[in-house]
């Protein structure tokens, strides 16, 4: 236990890890102190050098060990943009468990992909954070190994696809939110439902209106594929693909917008086209977000625990962290519950509908 040993090759006992650092540079052609660089995210190593080191860690399965000591006071938090109007409420939540430990949180956005960047992968490494969360995100296998190589546990919220059965996520139960969704509108006697997706490659938008559909056919009803449409969760579309839905000549009396912000750009198209929310257009949204209260009329939506789920993420992510080797992966869904405000109503009989200028 001499004090020039280099901290990842651990103390007594450990010697097989030591071995593997040894046996990586001697089959990488390079020295030990390389391979540490490589480990340790410096720049000053050879891009072809670092790509035979990256490979090698990977093949032999190399987990760094006590990575606790070198750790830096950080968690990394990944977002697929930054913009999403609930950021806010997962920054919040992984804020809260981050300073009950004592740690800092680094923002980060993959800019639209819904995998970061390669050089995040490496800037991460150097950062040595106590754990990384991906929102909406997910990590190609590469990312994955030079994460597991240096013991950096990582947790996906809300996974865009499915994050595979190795990966340790946190979500919610959409399709169960798109069913109770759909069910307030069939209860209140609403027939024609449309309904406006987020966008088809992220599970939980498929899931929502998975649940839209099994509401219609449990009761009953046919699902009309011309009033499905399909969004990307923001503002725009909700206008824009509810003008579209509201100008058919058998335009539906209720919609399930997908997520709030969607459900706010369709109370725009239905103004426009003089409709009365919810006298002529009942409309129902999806994540609760702060907004949702304070809009004309205040909007019925299904609550995503968005700031529980990331405190769930982050709790989880410094769990991983404190186990020795690979814990087990966990999938975790948290309820939604839908929320009843003055956007639905039962619909106005035929004779009575607001009919819309149909331009």
């Amino acid at each position: 236990m001499t004090s020039h040993q280099p901290a990842e090759t651990g103390t007594r006992g450990r010697s097989t890890q030591t071995a593997t650092l040894a046996e990586i540079a001697r089959e990488a052609g390079v020295s030990a102190p390389t391979v540490s660089k490589v480990l340790n995210g410096r720049a000053d190593v050879a891009p072809a050098t670092r790509t035979r080191v990256e490979a090698l860690l990977r093949d032999h399965g190399y987990r760094r060990r006590r990575a606790e000591a070198t750790r830096s006071p950080l968690i990394d938090l990944v977002f697929h943009e930054l913009e999403s109007a609930w950021a806010m409420e997962v920054i919040r939540g992984v804020e809260n468990v981050a300073r009950d430990a004592g740690l800092s949180v680094v923002l980060s956005e993959s800019a639209g992909r819904l995998t970061p960047g390669r050089t995040w992968a490496d800037q991460v490494a150097a950062r040595r954070p106590h754990g990384v969360i991906l929102v909406l995100s997910g990590l190609d296998e590469s990312q994955r190994a030079l994460l597991t190589s240096r013991s950096i546990p990582f947790v996906v919220m809300d996974p865009a696809g499915d994050p595979g059965a190795d990966v340790p996520s946190i979500g919610a139960t959409n399709w169960q939110g798109g069913l109770a969704a759909t069910r307030h509108l069939l209860e209140l006697g609403h027939t024609r439902i449309g309904a406006i997706s987020g966008p088809t490659r992220m599970m939980c938008s498929r899931a929502r209106v998975d649940g839209y559909r099994a509401a219609l056919e449990t009761a009953g009803l046919p699902v009309d594929p011309g009033l499905i449409r399909t969004g990307d969760f923001h503002h725009e579309t909700g206008y824009r693909q509810g003008l579209e839905l509201l100008r058919r000549p058998d335009r539906p009396t209720a919609v399930f917008a997908g997520n709030d912000l969607q459900a706010l750009g369709l109370y725009e198209a239905a103004r426009e086209l003089g409709l009365r929310v919810p006298e002529d257009l009942s409309v129902v949204g999806f994540d609760d977000l702060p907004v949702a209260r304070w809009v004309g009329p205040p909007l019925t939506t299904v609550r995503q625990p968005l700031t529980e789920m990331a405190e769930a993420a982050a709790r989880l992510v410094l769990d991983l962290g404190r186990a020795e080797g690979s814990a087990a992966a966990t999938r975790v869904e948290l309820a939604t519950t839908l929320v009843v405000r003055s956007s639905t109503a039962p619909p106005t009989p035929p004779d009575h509908i607001g009919h819309g200028h149909g331009h």
